[in-house]
């Protein structure tokens, strides 16, 4: 079985997108989903790239834009009104629901991306978490227990590092194998590149302009 290893921070307005588009691809070609919550604002100092020094022009349009996308997919997202939002705490809670429950990391990790990109809810709150974590049947007041322990605070230090020293610079990026892939308008690539590690004849791995 295939494994994508999937990059994401909440912050994300792609990782939101990416977060329920990539498990159905996985599906559609007996993959799984390696979740791999990146601390981006860790990322981004050492990289010196500041999210917030976008042209404004700019950033209307990719608003706009997110805005097709979702009518495109049909997810629900909105636009937050608290942005950029602290996601230290939040991501270490993956960590640890994947300590807790197989699996667990998967279903917390979508319901903090809907409370976030859908409902508007403060995630940087931990009362906020430990409601979404109760909602996907995980112990609320473990879970913020075990995502403050140390080995749970390096792990995520760990990964993010490890991402940086894969080449990644933003978020969502996704690997197979070592084969990188960033942004959510290149999973078309990635279920591409799915298909043809399995053999999948009835899937169109290569295209043709016409001439």
């Amino acid at each position: 079985m295939k494994t994508v290893d999937f990059y994401f921070d909440f912050s994300s307005t792609n990782s939101y997108f990416a977060a329920f588009l990539l498990p159905e691809i996985c599906v559609r070609h007996a993959a799984r989903v390696r979740w791999l919550p990146l601390h981006l604002a860790a990322l981004f100092r050492d990289t010196g790239f500041d999210v917030m020094a976008m042209p404004k022009p700019k950033a209307r349009y990719l608003w706009r834009d997110h805005q097709r996308y979702a009518e495109w997919t049909g997810l629900p997202f909105r636009k937050p009104s608290r942005f950029p939002i602290k996601t230290a705490t939040a991501l270490r809670s993956v960590l640890a629901a994947a300590r807790m429950s197989a699996g667990g990391e998967a279903d917390f990790a979508q319901a903090v991306f809907r409370a976030y990109w859908e409902h508007d809810r403060n995630i940087a709150e931990r009362s906020v978490l430990a409601e979404e974590a109760t909602r996907v049947g995980l112990d609320a007041e473990a879970l913020l227990a075990r995502s403050d322990d140390p080995s749970v605070r390096e792990e995520l230090a760990t990964v993010t590092a490890r991402a940086a020293e894969r080449g990644v610079f933003g978020a969502p990026t996704f690997f197979i194998d070592e084969e990188m892939f960033w942004g959510k308008d290149r999973l078309d690539f990635v279920e591409r590149q799915l298909a043809r590690a399995s053999g999948d004849e009835a899937f169109p791995v290569h295209s043709k302009m016409e001439r």
